[in-house]
């Protein structure tokens, strides 16, 4: 039986054929029959945001928390090009989402038209494949296969977008294929070669160390659980990427924290002494790496990757495994076992001994005070008083995005949506409200400083009209904080731009916008005002007015290798003491 419907109808109908329940977006001209379309529907929950950035980062902390891919609908033009940095956010991080933009009529294209942008040309770059669709007959089919690319393989955003004529104009519609799609089929199995030989050398290896990136999250919750699985019966030391964090167990024995730029120093030397690096699912970016000639210098490299250009694009392997995580860790497990579990246990011991030397130096530690709220003591309240309870982290990027990392345990996946790769400011409050949105009985948190907060501060009118109780936590130090901790270490003292000197009363904002604020500066009130934050049911912004000019350590100086870290004082006093190696 054949369907005939508009292209407007053809949108939702494979929206909900792809199993879409929420959509986050902005009304304008050239998508309007596709909004006239949902008003006549109620399968599908549309969340109006107040700016297209708001509406790409929503649909990204979605798909980051569930699993699923996101979506975002927004206008032609300015519309499409205010998609753009939450595209290129999607394509950075690896996560699934579809853009759906409207496009003036084809006849107009080309000829300048109000509102009219070469999208597909834009945001060509910023996306796994975009497509113009400009045949009626063509739309349906090019949706589904939308959804299939942005989940397949390494996850990324894609982008459709739809002339108006097209949304009007009718054709058959095609169902969602009961098969993938033909065309676009990554690997996913790992050669076994490689990876009995990487089994192998994990049998003899003295110093070994697990690495591991957001692509163990992305291969599902079975992957996480094939990781702890093999780090348990293995005994090997495991690190994280900031975009990892929660695929391991921040209380297992085997943890040794972040590791990179903010990390932690025990994972960083770690990784530096290794012998036997282990590489699942992350990229080695910069931000890991350091120094790339003097990265990890005295081990043998394994990188588990389904992006084949991914592998030895930035450091080259000796190990190099092209497929799905989870089904790489399913086969070393499956060999590891066959060949009778064996590791180097003395030597093991041995690398655990020296480990526990660097975990001695306590590189988190701070000097708090009883006048001022230090930002590490505001996020250890909160980890302290929300461990436990259904909680997920947002943040948005700087300082205070490290400090979430370092001292926020995560024994989950999907419970922790940051800006990696593109380091996007203004990402996590409208992020928090894609979450909100997917676990509507959940607590959720962004942690924010107050400059990246103001980016996409319009949001709050989104959680209010939807009643979502998402939490704004700024840690307030009135500074571009990370711009500011460089300023003094590495540019001599000359803050150029970087001390905020007109912010607006967050009380009275949040207020403004029919939501709660609470202020606080005083250590001694902080966990009562946290308690107040948290138990309130609708949105919260909270001030917190923390030390202005506490730097985030420890710290990989660019240039310099992973076992060169400045630390704070405290951190360095502990550091002499245990004779570990550090740039003071």
């Amino acid at each position: 039986m054949t369907r005939q419907m508009t292209g407007a109808k053809m949108v939702v109908q494979a929206l909900k054929d792809q199993g879409v329940d929420t959509v986050f977006g902005y009304p304008g001209g050239a998508v309007l029959p596709i909004y006239d379309e949902i008003f006549q529907q109620n399968e599908i929950q549309h969340v109006l945001v107040r700016h297209e950035q708001g509406a790409v980062h929503a649909a990204e902390g979605y798909a980051r928390s569930t699993g699923k891919v996101g979506v975002a609908l927004v206008t032609s033009g300015p519309g499409a090009t205010n998609a753009v940095t939450g595209l290129t956010d999607a394509l950075m991080d690896s996560i699934p989402i579809v853009v759906l933009s409207g496009q003036v009529p084809t006849f107009m294209i080309g000829s300048d038209a109000f509102q009219e942008a070469d999208t597909v040309g834009i945001t060509r770059p910023c996306t796994k494949h975009n497509w113009l669709v400009k045949d009626t007959a063509d739309l349906s089919s090019k949706i589904h296969q939308a959804f299939h690319v942005a989940s397949a393989g390494r996850p990324g955003p894609v982008l459709v977008d739809i002339p108006k004529d097209v949304q009007f104009a009718s054709a058959e519609y095609t169902p969602k294929p009961k098969a993938p799609v033909g065309y676009y089929q990554p690997q996913v199995k790992g050669d076994m070669e490689t990876i009995t030989a990487l089994v192998e050398a994990i049998e003899n290896a003295e110093r070994p160390v697990f690495y591991t990136g957001g692509g163990v999250i992305n291969s599902g919750p079975a992957a996480s659980q094939l990781l702890r699985e093999l780090v348990e019966a293995t005994g090997i030391p495991i690190t994280s990427t900031l975009m990892g964090l929660g695929a391991y167990p921040a209380s297992g024995k085997n943890w040794l924290g972040m590791l990179g730029m903010h990390g932690l120093y025990e994972a960083n030397m770690a990784m530096h002494g290794c012998d036997l690096m282990i590489n699942i699912g992350a990229r080695f970016d910069d931000r890991i790496t350091g120094r790339i000639d003097a990265f990890s210098p005295k081990s043998k490299k394994a990188h588990i990757d389904i992006d084949p250009s991914s592998i030895n694009k930035v450091i080259k392997t000796d190990y190099p495994i092209v497929g799905d995580v989870a089904h790489v860790l399913e086969d070393m497990l499956k060999v590891w076992k066959a060949r009778g579990r064996k590791v180097n246990r003395e030597a093991l011991s041995k690398w655990w001994r020296q480990v526990d030397e660097w975990r001695a130096v306590e590189c988190l530690t701070y000097k708090n005070s009883e006048t001022v709220i230090k930002p590490q003591y505001a996020l250890q309240r909160l980890e302290a008083l929300t461990k436990g309870m259904d909680r997920y982290i947002t943040t948005e990027v700087g300082q205070h995005q490290m400090w979430a990392a370092q001292f926020l345990g995560f024994e989950d996946p999907n419970r922790w949506m940051t800006s990696g790769g593109l380091g996007t400011m203004g990402y996590g409050f409208p992020a928090s409200i894609g979450v909100q949105m997917a676990h509507p009985d959940a607590l959720v948190v962004n942690v924010a400083g107050e400059a990246s907060w103001l980016m996409n501060m319009q949001e709050m009118g989104t959680a209010v009209q939807f009643n979502l109780p998402v939490k704004q936590f700024i840690l307030n130090n009135e500074r571009l904080g990370m711009v500011r901790q460089w300023q003094q270490l590495l540019h001599g003292e000359r803050y150029s731009q970087s001390w905020s000197e007109a912010l607006p009363d967050f009380v009275k904002l949040a207020e403004a916008f029919g939501a709660k604020g609470i202020i606080c500066k005083d250590p001694a009130d902080l966990d009562d005002a946290l308690m107040e934050m948290i138990e309130h049911d609708g949105p919260v912004i909270f001030d917190c007015l923390v030390e202005k000019h506490e730097n985030c350590f420890p710290m990989i100086p660019s240039g310099e290798p992973h076992n060169k870290m400045l630390l704070g004082d405290a951190q360095a006093t502990n550091a002499i003491a245990g004779k570990g190696a550090v740039l003071v």
